[in-house]
């Protein structure tokens, strides 16, 4: 039951949440750069939440459909259409046969995720199918002809995703943080231009890391550091007073001050963003940021719970 791709797009891979319990070993965690979007796919398609997706940029990916099945598609806003019908994002659409999935128009946002049933076709690799583009192992770079086996075929019920649970996107948004364990180091105009000041993404960004212009930012006095551990949003200070921002590609160590961690729940804010772009940061407490993330997990399971009753709701009616 293959899925043939026509077009593979700009940088189409397959992704998952991550490979865990490596990062030991030099082997940083991965996956998918936005993991609210692709989380929210996969609840709306009834699989697993892990489950491997295609992350696309644009001008995205063009699929041929050689069987009927369901899909759901989250993240950037690309113009969707299946056989020259729009699409509406965050939803589940049904695919017959001969079906082609286009994406006419980036509209917003810049990765978009397509969710299939029972998770895209892809290898696995240290116990994940997230594609590490540095060593060329686990999921696979997309190119033109690959056909990708359905593991599963569902039909389509009406599920769409609610506001509540969806993030809110921004050309120039203001991502939450955390203190980083060298933020005590700032200079007091330092600390207030990280606060306060806005930033502008430059064209060195990818998923390893965004690279930010703005006015410089300094520490008290110049220190020696040794290479310490990182993380998916730690924003790291740079010789020249620039930032950086770790993406989901980030290295495992760095010796750059860490001045501050984007919150859980901000990461897709960023990871939908590009050059020219915009960010500020909000400085919160721990606490706040595991708030935050509670509520946030209580919404998607509001979410997870209304697709399982309306999709059993469908089949007891048929």
């Amino acid at each position: 039951m293959p899925l043939i791709v026509r077009k593979p797009g700009i940088l189409t891979t397959v992704q998952d949440l991550g490979r865990t319990g490596s990062r030991s070993f030099g082997v940083n965690p991965g996956g998918v750069m936005d993991m609210v979007a692709a989380r929210i796919a996969n609840v709306l398609l009834g699989n697993d939440e892990g489950a491997a997706v295609l992350e696309t940029h644009f001008p995205a990916v063009e699929i041929e459909f050689d069987v009927d099945t369901a899909f759901a598609i989250g993240g950037a806003e690309f113009g969707a259409e299946v056989s020259g019908e729009p699409l509406r994002n965050w939803s589940v659409t049904q695919a017959h046969s001969g079906d082609v999935l286009r994406f006419r128009k980036k509209h917003f946002g810049n990765r978009s995720y397509l969710a299939l049933p029972g998770g895209v076709d892809g290898d696995e690799w240290l116990g994940s199918r997230s594609t590490n583009l540095a060593v060329g192992f686990g999921g696979r770079k997309v190119s033109s002809g690959d056909r990708m086996e359905l593991s599963e075929r569902r039909i389509a019920t009406r599920l769409t995703a609610g506001q509540s649970v969806l993030p809110r996107y921004s050309r120039f948004p203001t991502v939450r943080i955390i203190a980083g364990p060298e933020f005590e180091f700032l200079t007091a105009t330092g600390e207030r231009r990280f606060l306060t000041d806005g930033f502008t993404l430059t064209n060195d960004c990818n998923r390893m890391g965004y690279r930010l212009s703005g006015k410089p930012i300094h520490l008290l006095h110049s220190r020696d550091m040794i290479s310490s551990a990182v993380a998916f949003g730690t924003i790291q200070l740079l010789p020249d007073g620039q930032l950086i921002v770790l993406m989901a590609d980030h290295q495992t160590s760095g010796g750059y001050p860490r001045i501050g961690n984007v919150i859980s729940v901000d990461l897709p804010l960023l990871a939908q963003c590009g050059p020219n772009d915009g960010v500020s940061f909000q400085l919160v407490s721990v606490d706040e940021a595991e708030r935050l993330v509670a509520q946030f997990e209580r919404e998607l399971n509001y979410l997870r719970v209304g697709c399982k009753l309306q999709t059993q709701n469908a089949f007891d009616r048929s």
